[in-house]
């Protein structure tokens, strides 16, 4: 079995497989630890609770689980190999956190901290970690300024975390796809400024 790298981002949209590709590339790898970012299920939403416990389902009974949304803190301090999905709900929790959903501007420096924070301990994690992240930016633009805000800040940060990544794949319709080294011109490192349409 060939030695995963410290860093794998894999990508793809939504029922795309990402989560399984994911899931394959660690599971012959002993000792894993599952990172759940997305908000626990409930009642109140029996779709999002039948989302997990697929999930759930899939994994080896002998993974870890831990289910946070401070990945920064876990890959400080893990050691072992770790499976984050996904970037997505993280995003949406620490949006949540910090009132990121609402109009003005209040909430992009706590944003940008928590950004920053993961990107850096990405960048130093001892690995080896699989990170699973949506990607929005290939469909129809949303239609609520909340839409657009989470496609604009996600963007962005998945390149980020892109360059940083020593493999990544694109899962579509279920087939992973070997994506090459960044360009170098491509380098955005802070959220984009507000637009009209956040307003």
């Amino acid at each position: 079995m060939t030695a995963l790298p410290a860093r794998t981002l894999v990508l793809g949209g939504s029922g795309s497989g990402k989560s399984a590709v994911a899931e394959a590339l660690v599971r012959d790898l002993p000792h894993v630890t599952y990172v759940a970012t997305g908000a626990a299920p409930d009642a109140a939403d029996p779709a999002w609770a039948q989302r997990v416990q697929r999930h759930r389902d899939r994994r080896p009974a002998g993974w870890g689980t831990l289910e946070t949304t401070d990945v920064a803190g876990v890959l400080r301090a893990h050691r072992g190999p770790l499976l984050v999905d996904s970037l997505g709900t993280w995003l949406a929790g620490v949006l949540d956190a910090c009132d990121g959903w609402s109009d003005g501007d209040a909430w992009r420096p706590a944003y940008v901290e928590a950004a920053d924070a993961l990107v850096a301990a990405w960048q130093h994690a001892a690995g080896p970690v699989v990170l699973v992240a949506d990607e929005v930016g290939s469909g129809v633009v949303p239609s609520t300024p909340a839409g657009r805000r989470f496609r604009d800040l996600l963007g962005p940060l998945t390149t980020r975390l892109s360059r940083s990544a020593d493999r990544a794949l694109l899962v579509v319709a279920g087939r992973a796809l070997e994506l090459p080294p960044p360009h170098p011109w491509v380098d955005d490192p802070h959220p984009p400024a507000p637009t009209p349409e956040d307003a």
